[in-house]
């Protein structure tokens, strides 16, 4: 009989950090994995853009050890997993949020249960601006000033150039041009809960299809700001640290400490029949995800690995422990 999931799925930061281990290091309490006999078939996976390299580091690491395997993984955007798991066109739909209500209510009435998730990583948002860039830290609330129309975070009026967040010489009129991702990422939404305390973003954020556009957009403009996954930063770039409640300055690096404040699981959601045992293709994967070799693909993909507490949760609730 499986174990239906019911962990909460929006964290506080200090559960956040209680399951994560380092970038540094795999959880020493993960198994290496084992490959099974028989394994093949075709998979595919629909849905993040931020989750697109981890999901093609996972395929090559799972293909290496069943090359009969086929894994096709398309990263359009997070709103794009939910319909394909209704319409039955993916097996796998990752996203960079937890499922909204509407969205799996539409799954239910199609199959009469939820679909489980996966948190097969755990991503810290980076605020990058470009390398030149002489300012180094930054507080919510001037990250909401600067991106949204509402400042819900409290400031009395919008940000504008560079040197109202302390830049100084002739970075200080310097204009602030603003990047961020399309409606259809999840990234977007998440941004928009915790950075922007809930409001709306500005229309002057000038929208992207992906969070490598987003960086390039940022890495070809002296003024630019934008947010994506950390795992996307390139060396023209340059992620902001966050000032905290307590005045001090926090980077993405932080975040297995539950210190910096815009980090996330990243989800794998699935269609999971409660009544019967998944099939071995889809259980060896969630087997080799949770594995020394699948959480070293998250550290390689520039995210942080998940404890094997986390693991063993993940694997109960799918009924595969």
């Amino acid at each position: 009989m499986r174990i239906s999931f019911s962990l909460p799925l929006a964290v506080s930061a200090l559960a956040l950090s209680a399951g994560m281990a380092s970038a540094q290091n795999v959880d020493p309490n993960l198994p290496a994995y084992e490959p099974a006999s028989g394994v093949s078939g075709n998979l595919t996976s629909i849905g993040s853009d931020t989750l697109n390299n981890l999901m093609t580091l996972w395929s090559e690491g799972f293909r290496g050890f069943y090359p009969n395997v086929a894994v096709q993984v398309q990263g359009a955007g997070s709103g794009t997993a939910p319909p394909a798991l209704v319409e039955g066109t993916a097996q796998f739909g990752p996203m960079s949020r937890a499922m909204r209500g509407s969205e799996i209510e539409e799954f239910e009435a199609r199959y009469g249960y939820p679909p489980i998730p996966m948190r097969g990583a755990i991503d810290a948002i980076g605020v990058f601006v470009h390398r030149d860039n002489p300012v180094t830290c930054v507080s919510l609330q001037e990250i909401d000033a600067i991106f949204s129309s509402t400042r819900a975070g409290g400031a009395d009026a919008p940000i504008t150039t560079w040197g109202e967040v302390g830049a100084e010489g002739e970075w200080a009129d310097r204009p602030i041009a603003t990047y961020g991702r399309n409606s259809a990422s999840g990234t977007y939404g998440y941004f928009k809960d915790v950075a922007l305390f809930g409001g709306d973003y500005s229309p002057e954020v000038r929208e992207q299809p992906g969070s490598s556009t987003v960086i390039q957009g940022v890495a070809a403009d002296l003024g630019g700001i934008g947010y994506s996954g950390v795992g996307y930063g390139t060396a023209d770039v340059r992620a902001l640290e966050i000032r905290g409640d307590d005045g001090n300055c926090y980077s993405t690096d932080d975040a297995p400490e539950g210190t910096y404040p815009i980090a996330r699981f990243l989800y794998v959601y699935m269609n999971v029949d409660p009544n019967a045992e998944m099939e071995p293709l889809r259980a060896e994967f969630v087997r080799y995800v949770y594995s020394q070799e699948g959480q070293a693909d998250v550290v390689r993909a520039g995210f942080f690995p998940v404890t094997a507490r986390i693991a063993d949760l993940d694997l109960e609730a799918f009924g595969l422990k």
